[in-house]
């Protein structure tokens, strides 16, 4: 997976997500069971993200066969990384 940040500058709404889940990672019914899981995963996350901050997850195609604790660790991973790097170049407009 990859992921994708930026706190925009207007930082009075709340943390927003999107998924991009393309044709590559499976028929619909694949594609919607991994975005239902990725919809799962950052609900619970959402709260741990800046005012403001947009994050964009990209799915793989290896999402499809992944198990939703692989998917959790990983998106838990970019995260953290995504968080250190917004912090390292400040606020981007």
């Amino acid at each position: 997976m990859m992921a994708h940040s930026l706190i925009d500058s207007d930082d009075s709404h709340a943390a927003r997500v999107g998924f991009i889940v393309s044709k590559a990672v499976g028929n619909a019914v694949v594609r919607n069971r991994v975005k239902r899981r990725l919809r799962e995963i950052m609900r619970v996350r959402l709260d741990s993200l800046a005012p403001g901050a947009l994050f964009v997850v990209r799915a793989l195609p290896q999402a499809a066969e992944a198990e939703f604790a692989q998917l959790e660790s990983e998106v838990t991973m970019l995260m953290d990384k995504a968080q250190k790097k917004l912090e390292s170049r400040g606020r981007r407009t």
